[in-house]
């Protein structure tokens, strides 16, 4: 019996995020991290909302409303997903930002492998987010 191929994965397409308020969570990946509106659809059988994000014109994250979604445990050592990161070029400016926002952020560290600088953050339902600085 022969072992079969992996797939062939191109990239990431998406990342899929269930929100509690929508408007606040709308706010904050649009107003706060900047992603860009590709398209926002409210699905009135459904009761929910599905926002299309992208970051520099990449599809990245599907935002979406659900009626009483259940909570999930969300700290970086929870099984699971442990965070969503996000490429910077300056950390100090993006949490300059952050903080500008009202979103408070860990002290900045540094990766022991990569010698590059980060810093986690959460959303307003507390998914943990990290800003990696890459420039």
């Amino acid at each position: 019996m022969t072992t079969p191929s992996p797939l062939d994965l191109a990239s990431v397409h998406h990342i899929a995020i269930i929100c509690s308020d929508y408007a606040v969570s709308k706010a904050f990946y649009t107003e706060v991290l900047g992603l860009e509106i590709i398209r926002e659809v409210h699905r009135v059988e459904r009761e929910s909302y599905k926002l299309d994000l992208a970051v520099n014109g990449h599809y990245v994250i599907e935002l979406f409303s659900f009626p009483s979604p259940p909570p999930r445990p969300s700290r970086p050592e929870a099984q699971g997903l442990r965070h969503l990161a996000f490429a910077v070029a300056d950390l100090d400016e993006a949490t300059r930002r952050l903080a500008a926002h009202g979103v408070a952020y860990e002290p900045i560290r540094v990766d022991e492998f990569t010698d590059r600088r980060f810093t986690f953050f959460a959303d307003p339902d507390g998914l943990p987010l990290e800003l990696y600085e890459v420039a």
